[in-house]
């Protein structure tokens, strides 16, 4: 049997239809790990956002993350609930909240990231670390695109 069978030809020609099962397969682990702390993906690029980027507007998640705003309240809320981040006046804006994160979030966070990459190297370990860094730098090519495309937006 090719190795292909499994699958649709139609489907494995479609770059998209990969990047999302690959997703898929490589962060399982990620989401069980959320589930676990009744949590989601969203969550997760939440709290990786404040990691990298330190206390933001909320507006600033949401454009960052391309998220809606009304959802991203949702997220914050649930948290914040656990202790993970805090929401704090903007010392710039008054007018305007501020999202920061809490130890806790960011324990979470460190240990969430590590979930991740432990995961992704066992699912791309059939990938050299040229072809990893390869597939990643490609990936990134189209969603710095994207970006790029939607700054108007933002």
């Amino acid at each position: 049997m090719d190795d292909d069978a499994l699958r649709p030809p139609t489907l494995l020609g479609l770059p998209a239809y990969l990047a999302v099962h690959v997703a898929r397969i490589a962060h399982r682990p990620l989401v069980d790990a959320l589930a676990a702390q009744g949590l989601r993906l969203p969550h997760f690029a939440v709290l990786a956002a404040l990691g990298d980027f330190g206390p933001l507007a909320q507006h600033e998640i949401a454009e960052r993350l391309a998220l809606g705003r009304s959802h991203l309240v949702g997220y914050l809320d649930d948290l914040a609930d656990g202790g993970h981040i805090v929401r704090e006046r903007d010392p710039a804006d008054r007018r305007r909240q501020r999202v920061a994160l809490r130890e806790p979030g960011a324990a979470l966070l460190a240990s969430l990231i590590d979930i991740a990459r432990a995961s992704e190297a066992e699912r791309l370990s059939v990938l050299s670390d040229d072809e990893q860094r390869t597939l990643v730098a490609l990936l990134r090519r189209v969603v710095v695109a994207d970006d790029a495309a939607r700054a108007p937006e933002m």
